[in-house]
């Protein structure tokens, strides 16, 4: 059902009660537009500096930022206590990573 329909509905509803009829769809609609503009306005007004909306998004990115690096610091250390658990050393200055597993076989056989 339409908002038509539904006015044609109450007018008969109304007109069944003997009550005035309801006010046709849109005619407020112009003054309801200008209560809410005004409505935001005033929010604007008496809304503190750091509650409005970019504050909050900052604060919302900030936070949401500190969270993966906290949690990307928190892999980092874990997976620094577990790296020599697995067998995996650093070989001197050149920086190169071995298992402890030679991959060059020493004997003949494969």
């Amino acid at each position: 059902m339409n908002a038509g329909q539904q006015h044609l509905l109450d007018t008969y509803r109304a007109a069944q009660r003997g009550e005035a009829a309801p006010p046709s769809p849109g005619t407020h609609t112009v003054r309801t537009a200008r209560e809410i503009q005004q409505w935001y306005r005033f929010r604007a007004v008496v809304t503190a500096p750091a509650d409005r909306l970019p504050a909050r998004l900052r604060r919302a990115v900030r936070s949401a930022a500190a969270g993966l690096l906290r949690r990307g610091a928190a892999e980092r250390v874990e997976g620094a206590g577990t790296s020599g658990a697995a067998g995996v050393a650093m070989s001197g200055a050149a920086g190169v990573a071995t298992s402890g597993v030679s991959t060059v076989p020493t004997s003949g056989a494969v």
